[in-house]
This record gives structure tokens, sequence and C-alpha cells, in this order.
């Protein structure tokens, strides 16, 4: 290979995209709920060093799914200016980086916290890259909801790093995320599926069309929400945490009736898919306030 065939050297803006940082965003903020939940006090230093590394392992296990897909999203107009396969960046460098950040997020979570927070952040990392990316991905429609497990990880950690055990708040919350994950990421596969059957990815509206997708975005609202209500329905939070789940709920519940009803895409700039999508981001950002609000007026 001759010195013009190589790619530029990527620079600080690359390796940062490669951690996928507004996915990362809704990690770190979940894992701090899970924190600042959990009814024992956590050292301003601890609690500090358990979000870097929540945030830490979430980036690694983004530049290593960039770099194993990095054909993927050279096909795919959503993601075809990502540093791999825009040529900013090589993907063993890609690889070292995502190997070398997610090893030092558990290592330093496992001394300078604890261990079984530490087993909990690499269990996640490795599941969203071996059992998501690598096996499930590529080969089943079902990839998001067993995938949906890595998102889920971060309220587990984030209670483990100050308890050091789990209980039944955070794995109710795990059971939110993961439940939450198809609505959110089918609706935003029903506005980008050209992307998907252009890359061959098995995504539900791919294989088994619109229909059945918006089908199973109802189908899994019911459980979600369910779920979103349990905690306060079980004595574990109180009235701020069960008014605000049962009003946003109730909305989330509405946008993907309308989803799951709703016959054909149209051509206008918001369609009922991106509302819901939209609104699911900010409905897990709110129920997950809401949680510390209620545990702290508490």
């Amino acid at each position: 290979m001759t010195a013009a065939a190589l790619p530029p050297p990527a620079d600080w803006r690359d390796f940062l995209a490669l951690t996928k940082p507004r996915v990362m965003t809704l990690v770190v903020f979940t894992g701090l709920c899970g924190l600042l939940a959990a009814p024992a006090g956590v050292p301003p230093v601890i609690g500090f060093t358990a979000i870097l590394c929540i945030a830490l392992g979430a980036g690694a296990a983004g530049a290593l799914n960039m770099w194993y897909e990095a054909d993927l999203d050279a096909v795919m107009k959503r993601t075809a200016g990502r540093p791999l396969p825009a040529g900013r960046m090589d993907r063993p460098a890609a690889l070292q980086f995502g190997v070398g950040l997610g090893a030092f997020s558990v290592i330093l979570m496992g001394l300078a916290v604890n261990i079984v927070a530490g087993a909990i952040l690499a269990a996640s990392i490795l599941f969203y890259v071996l059992v998501y990316t690598v096996w499930l991905k590529r080969r089943t429609p079902q990839n998001i909801v067993v995938g949906g497990a890595a998102g889920a990880f971060p309220p587990l950690i984030g209670w483990a790093a100050a308890t050091g055990h789990v209980a039944t708040l955070p794995l109710l919350l795990f059971a939110l995320v993961f439940l939450w994950t198809p609505p959110h990421f089918w609706a935003l596969a029903l506005f980008v599926q050209t992307d998907y059957a252009k890359a061959g990815v098995p995504m539900l509206p791919v294989v088994a069309g619109e229909r059945a997708t918006r089908t199973q975005i109802g189908l899994y609202t019911i459980p979600m929400a369910v779920t979103a209500i349990l905690p306060w329905l079980l004595g574990l939070v109180g009235p701020i945490y069960g008014a605000v789940a049962g009003i946003t709920t109730a909305v989330f519940a509405v946008l993907a009736t309308h989803v799951a009803t709703r016959a054909t895409q149209a051509n206008d700039p918001m369609t009922p898919e991106k509302r819901l999508f939209s609104y699911s981001i900010l409905y897990l950002f709110v129920v997950f306030g809401a949680l510390v609000a209620d545990r702290w007026v508490a």
C-alpha cells in the first residue's frame, strides 16, 4: 500500500465519535440515577469514578460495535459518515481503542468501586459486543429484543456501585429499559428501513414488514407500561415517581398506539414513528429523573 492510499490520521473527534456520545448520554444518565436512587450513600470520588467507568465502558462497546460493523456502516446513509467507513481511521486503531477502553473501565470499576459493579459492567460490554453485535444483529429480526439487555445494565451497575449488590428496584429498572428498547428502536427502524434493507440487516420491518412491526410496537408497550408503574405499586418508590411515571407512560402508550394502528407511513416530516422515537428518549430521562427526585424528596 502506498503512502497516498493510507487513511488520514484520526484526531480526537474521530475517537470521540467511536464512543457514540449521544447514546452514551442516556446510558450514563440511567446509571447515575441507579446510583443516586440506591439507599446507601456514596462518597463523591467513588460516585464520580463509577459514572466515569460506566461512560468509558459504554464508549468501548460503541467503538467495538463500529469496528465490527464498518462494512454495514459504509452501506447505510445514516452511518456512512462515521470514522471507519469515511476512511478517517483504520479498523485496527478502532479495535485497539475499544479493547483498551473497555479493559480500563472494568479494571478501574472493580478496583476503585467494587467487584460486583465491575463484573456487571464487564457483562454489559461483552453482551453488547458479542451477543448483540456479533451474534444477533445480522442473523435475526429479534436482535433488538435480546440485544436490548445491553442498554438495560447501567441502572444495575449504578446501584451495585453504591451498595455492592442488586435488589428488586434496579432489576425493575433493568426490565423497564429492556422492554422500552423494542418500541423505541423499531420506531426508528420504520423510517430508516431502506437503509437496513440495503445493508442486509434483518431488522423487523425488513423481514416481517411494517404491519408486523407496528403490532409488535403496540404489544411491547403493554409490559413496558406495567413495569414502569410496578415500583410504585410495590411500594418501592413514592408518589412523585408514581405520578410522573403514570403520566409519561400514558403519553408513551398513546403515541405507540398511534403507530401500531397506522396503516402506512406518510411523507410528512414528523410522522407518528418519529414522534414516538423522539418522545421515547425524553421518556426515559424524565422517568429516571423522577426516580431520583422521589428518593431525595422522601
